[in-house]
């Protein structure tokens, strides 16, 4: 592993993309020694499910864990990986907050990397849960 990122370049890595941008991450912190990413991202209208219920759609759910777990790798690799496969579980719907992922790299191979994803409501209750694999 090269040069450890710090919080500020991590958010620098992310802010150029404009898809990310829809979703306002915030870097919470980095773990270098738990592999783990934290990263806030905050509801608006346009991921309403339904106008008015402010309810998370499902799909922007999907997007941010996506988006974790991508950088999450990048704590290795110190760039935006590829996505070949993820999945995510909803345990719970996501009303009237923003979200938190905590990202944690499984396993980091020559070619393929694992992460999981949990997404944390403002009340710290779980909300869904991700597992992503990145071309490393």
């Amino acid at each position: 592993m090269g040069k450890q990122l710090s919080v500020a370049d991590m958010q620098a890595l992310m802010e150029p993309s404009p898809f990310h941008k829809l979703f306002r991450p915030e870097v919470l912190g980095i773990d270098y020694e738990a592999m783990q990413l934290d990263v806030k991202f905050n509801m608006c209208d346009q991921f309403e499910r339904q106008p008015g219920t402010d309810q998370w759609h499902g799909g922007t759910v999907s997007a941010i864990i996506d988006i974790a777990g991508c950088y999450a790798l990048a704590l290795i690799a110190a760039e935006p990986l590829p996505t070949i496969n993820f999945r995510t579980d909803y345990l719970r719907p996501a009303v009237s907050t923003d979200l938190t992922t905590v990202a944690t790299v499984r396993k980091a191979g020559r070619r393929v990397g694992v992460v999981d994803v949990d997404v944390y409501d403002d009340a710290k209750r779980l909300s869904a849960v991700g597992r992503a694999c990145y071309a490393i």
